[in-house]
């Protein structure tokens, strides 16, 4: 009985060992990341301030206070292929896709240039009120705002005719607009109202709220995932105002604490995300709209204020002022996925040491890792493409993909250009399947050998 028992005991560790076998498995998970790609320069004194991206040509245009000119910005090459000259001291920018033309406002000049994105030339000078600001675009009645900061009024233009259809008095030093499409209505940030945005109706084109916006409310953009506003609060310690557009009270639900000074805001619809440029901390806080945290902090040039989302590329571009550079940020996901083989021979672990190794590139990386299990004639080379498949990744975002064959890990780290990005892992030998079958066959064979072992020890009893 004695040997019985201590033969059945030898068995035991041969079954524990194939059970952590068959325990390896795929481990995947994600976290959000936000890196500069690009930085370009728009020229030294240029001062660039306002920033808006045309889906039609795929380009960004880049308002230069400093030099009283436009930058046009191919997304394809982040180059500059246009400089247009326009009034004087440029400031906001709109771009209207019913005409495929920009709106600039020239804070200096009282007017507002109208360009052709199909010719980079300005077709059109119309005068607005004094000081005009920012601008935004109205698709539903074809109508540009723009914010008369020395005038406390609004211009409203039909941009059929090109001409000013309304003008509506607002709160004190108008400065940023945005266009919310759920409720057709424009929020205008009143820099020195005690903390005020002006709600205009576009069916009135009438004042038909005031609401609580902050402490020295400036940049504005609408979040139409969830039907809210977010204002940065320029005169603050760093925060930007979560205003929900839902009920007629106009809510603040959330305030959000940013970098120092946050000026310029932008919504990316593809990651739910907005980005806050903090002109004081020279950083752009990146807030969630499920949680309105911060959830990345990303450092760019001197003093950026305009900042905008180009939806072709899944990239934030934002105009830093006293660089005169455009920083352009890409924005997505970290993926990261693991295999375990355990090398074991047939009654011990013989291998458990781990090696790691780190590239980046601006390409997808293939990285080879071969280890030879002692229990089996064969080597496993096993060649990682990407990360494994997630729900969303931008342009450029960085993908990262960990593998441990045989105790041996390797990690690698690339740049994706697609908005999905599948995990591909091709092998030499064994093929990506039959990685697990090596696994099972593995666990058979010490199951196999185990059951032989406590075999012999009970015929050696009998």
């Amino acid at each position: 009985m004695a040997l019985r028992q201590s033969s059945s005991r030898a068995a035991w560790p041969f079954i524990f060992i194939a059970f952590l076998i068959l325990a390896s498995a795929f481990v995947p998970y994600a976290s959000a990341q936000a890196v500069v790609v690009a930085t370009l320069s728009v020229g030294y004194g240029s001062n660039p301030q306002g920033v808006a991206y045309d889906p039609g040509k795929g380009e960004v245009f880049v308002a230069n206070a400093g030099s009283g000119t436009v930058s046009v910005i191919s997304d394809a090459t982040n180059a500059v292929v246009a400089t247009v000259g326009v009034g004087s001291y440029p400031e906001g920018v709109a771009y209207d896709p019913g005409k495929g033309e920009v709106f600039v406002a020239n804070f200096d000049s009282g007017t507002v240039s109208v360009i052709s994105d199909a010719t980079n030339a300005v077709v059109a000078t119309l005068s607005v009120g004094s000081g005009p600001y920012g601008a935004a675009y109205d698709p539903g009645k074809g109508e540009v705002f723009v914010a008369n900061a020395v005038s406390d009024t609004v211009s409203v233009i039909s941009d059929a005719t090109n001409a000013v259809v309304a003008t509506v008095g607002v709160g004190s030093y108008p400065e940023g607009v945005a266009y919310d499409p759920g409720k057709g209505e424009v929020f205008v940030a009143n820099f020195d109202s005690s903390g005020t945005a002006s709600v205009i109706s576009d069916a009135t084109n009438a004042v038909v709220a005031t609401v609580s916006a902050g402490n020295n409310p400036q940049g504005v953009a609408y979040d139409s995932g969830k039907g809210e506003v977010f204002v940065a609060n320029f005169a603050s310690s760093g925060y930007v105002s979560v205003i929900s557009d839902g009920t007629i009270f106009y809510p603040v639900v959330a305030t959000v604490g940013v970098g120092y000074n946050p000026e310029g805001v932008a919504y990316d619809s593809g990651g739910g995300e907005v980005f806050v440029t903090n002109a004081g901390s020279d950083t752009v806080s990146v807030i969630s709209d499920a949680t309105n945290a911060v959830v990345a902090t990303v450092g760019v040039g001197y003093n950026p204020e305009g900042v905008a989302y180009d939806s072709g590329k899944g990239e934030v571009f934002v105009a830093n002022s006293q660089s005169g550079t455009v920083s352009v940020i890409a924005e997505g996901l970290t993926t990261t996925v693991t295999i375990t083989v355990t090398t074991v021979s047939t009654s011990t672990i013989v291998s458990t040491t781990t090696s790691t190794s780190t590239t980046t590139t601006t390409s997808n990386v293939t990285t080879t890792s071969t280890v030879t299990p002692t229990f089996l004639p064969v080597t496993v080379t096993t060649t990682v493409l990407s990360a494994t498949t997630v729900t969303r990744t931008s342009t450029a975002a960085a993908a990262t993909a960990t593998v441990t064959i045989g105790g041996q890990t390797t990690t690698i780290t690339g740049q994706v250009a697609t908005t999905t990005v599948t995990s591909t892992a091709s092998s030499s030998g064994v093929s990506s399947t039959a990685l697990y079958g090596v696994t099972a066959v593995a666990a058979i064979c010490i199951i196999a050998a185990g059951y032989l072992a406590m075999t012999r020890g009970r015929k050696a009893a009998s």
